[in-house]
């Protein structure tokens, strides 16, 4: 039996984050303590995340699922054993099959070690990642937050985090010079930080609506 780990944090990053921010201080008071499962192997952290690009989370859990049964381990040997057409026989597009095999060459032949990520600061982490194919930026910021569970992750490409923003401190947009002002306020406690304007975007506080959307609803009515 696998042993699931989730995020850590705790009293240190929560009093940090509620000093900072009454807002951010009240939504933590309302929602406690969240669990967010972490990817601790890397090599099969950066395979489920190229998986789940551009599909579904329901659609992404289906092909994880077949590709354990086809695999059993997932590592190297395994998935270059496999090859493009049984891996796209779990439901994995071809583009896709083609960058796993990618990594798992690279990884094979030592031109990318994973666990070199971890001697690796955050912007050097996620240049290396972002060298592989079918890796981009927000990809990269994913996987060192929830495989190598960095401290403060506050990736400006995730939608999910912007919209979280834009609720409850009732923007209309969010830029880049005004995410760069809450990164700032909520470093070196990002990773943390997210957790919890995640969890407002998911509709953990219902009074909390998205000043976007209402914009948008308001200039369709007209």
């Amino acid at each position: 039996m696998v042993l699931q780990m989730y995020f850590q944090y705790g009293e240190t990053e929560l009093s940090y984050l509620m000093k900072k921010d009454r807002k951010l201080a009240h939504v933590i008071e309302q929602v406690g303590m969240i669990e967010r499962k972490t990817e601790p192997d890397l090599f099969a952290a950066v395979i489920h995340h190229i998986i789940g690009q551009q599909i579904s989370t329901k659609a992404q859990a289906t092909v994880w699922r077949r590709l354990q049964e086809l695999l059993g381990q997932i590592n190297a040997d395994t998935v270059l054993a496999a090859g493009a057409d049984q891996l796209q026989s779990c439901g994995i597009s071809f583009r896709k099959a083609n960058y796993l095999l990618d990594f798992a060459t690279r990884v094979k032949c030592g031109d990318f070690v994973p666990d070199k990520l971890r001697q690796m600061d955050d912007a050097e982490a996620i240049a290396a990642l972002s060298a592989l194919k079918g890796i981009g930026v927000w990809t990269a910021e994913m996987l060192l937050l929830f495989s190598l569970q960095r401290p403060d992750i506050f990736s400006f490409g995730d939608f999910g985090l912007q919209r979280g923003l834009r609720m409850l401190y009732r923007h209309r947009e969010i830029d880049r010079p005004l995410f760069e002002k809450y990164r700032r306020r909520f470093s070196p406690y990002g990773s943390t930080a997210s957790l919890y304007l995640w969890a407002v975007a998911g509709g953990a506080l219902p009074d909390l609506t998205d000043p976007k959307q209402q914009t948008t609803t308001r200039r369709a009515s007209r």
